[in-house]
């Protein structure tokens, strides 16, 4: 089974818009994802519409971010990207006949139900800004072990 990885996908390109402070074309994009600009231009349409990056078309042109990293929230970027599939579990049937399998049915749906509220709480209370400031730190230790390996 094929994951989604959209949410993923958007909040690396704008990350790297973030710490860039530069547009990016859709070709750019689409290098960045392995992907072509049609399936960047679509994504990022829910991104323009939500307010978070504005376009411009022709030469010069491209995406830019526009929104306030802390004000921008992982669950807003998980909307914006059209609500991917949390999880591929499900019941077979909605109402089965057997009991059997209405006592899995219930015990799948709470489990599914508890999760997504814990993942939802999560998205809610991450900011894009939280993200650049891990990424900041990984960054700067990153460079730090470089220099000491270098000597």
């Amino acid at each position: 089974m094929r994951t989604d990885s959209k949410l993923s996908r958007m909040l690396h390109v704008l990350l790297h818009m973030a710490r860039q402070h530069k547009t990016f074309t859709s070709d750019e994009i689409a290098q960045m994802l392995s992907t072509n600009p049609v399936v960047v231009r679509r994504t990022m349409s829910g991104l323009r519409k939500a307010g978070f990056v504005h376009s411009e078309k022709g030469a010069g042109g491209g995406w830019q971010l526009t929104g306030d990293l802390e004000k921008i929230t992982l669950w807003d970027i998980y909307q914006a990207v059209g609500e991917p599939t949390i999880f591929a579990i499900g019941n077979e049937r909605e109402n089965p006949e057997c009991l059997v399998e209405r006592v899995v049915n219930a015990a799948l749906d709470q489990a599914i139900q508890d999760a997504q509220h814990i993942l939802t709480r999560q998205l809610k209370s991450t900011t894009l800004a939280a993200l650049a400031l891990e990424f900041d730190h990984l960054y700067e230790l990153h460079e730090h072990q470089n220099r000491h390996t270098q000597h």
